[in-house]
């Protein structure tokens, strides 16, 4: 993008700061598997220790929203998932989500459970992040969330420990998380054996969805991908 380019996008009052736009297998979530246009929002207030997309804390390149639409519809794919780092600590992202339903995509909406989700078109399907003590984050849940949350949503646990595990099959039962919308539990890649995970949600018969990370698997966490 030539300097005239980047300076007329940053002014425009729709702009939003990108750190990439790709096409993809969707790794994880109800979408698993399905080719999947992903959107990385640039930022985030957050510092989870097992981030795994730390370099979308900083840089970026400032967009319209129409071209990002523009992008988006060259990849010719039907589902877009809006990532980040934290998504929605771009304000403009919620005006981005909601063009991209208007232009009929399936869209799902990748967000920390830090920042309020409300204001969400209620077409996106919100995938919420519920941080676990392993995450270093555990304070920055805005516990408000989950009385928002409907059928068309997620929530996910990443499961840094059998401490995790515990901790997180509380909150499901204490919110009754199972009966509001599509529960998953995953490994956190390298701390916990995935076998492990498995076998304790069986053991409990909790009412979640077990998932791997598929891009990690078959691409070993490698950018864009």
């Amino acid at each position: 993008m030539s300097t005239v380019t980047a300076d007329a996008a940053a002014a425009s009052p729709d702009r939003l700061r990108i750190t990439e736009i790709f096409l993809s297998l969707q790794g994880e979530s109800r979408s698993i598997g399905w080719p999947t246009v992903f959107v990385r929002l640039t930022g985030c207030p957050l510092r989870c220790q097992y981030c795994d997309t730390a370099y979308a804390f900083h840089g970026g390149e400032w967009r319209t929203i129409d071209a990002i639409l523009d992008e988006v519809a060259g990849h010719g794919a039907r589902h877009v998932c809006v990532t980040g780092g934290e998504p929605l600590a771009q304000k403009r992202c919620i005006g981005l989500l909601e063009r991209l339903c208007d232009a009929g995509y399936e869209v799902s909406l990748e967000t920390s459970g830090a920042l309020d989700i409300g204001a969400v078109d209620p077409r996106v399907s919100r995938v919420l992040d519920i941080k676990t003590p392993g995450s270093a984050e555990v304070g920055r849940n805005l516990w408000s969330n989950l009385a928002l949350l409907t059928a068309h949503d997620q929530v996910k646990f990443v499961i840094c420990s059998r401490e995790d595990y515990d901790w997180a099959r509380g909150i499901v039962a204490e919110h009754d998380l199972s009966a509001r919308c599509d529960v998953l539990f995953s490994p956190s890649f390298s701390q916990v054996d995935a076998s492990a995970l498995a076998d304790w949600i069986v053991a409990d018969r909790l009412p979640v969805r077990f998932q791997l990370q598929l891009h990690k698997l078959l691409w070993n966490d490698e950018p864009g991908r």
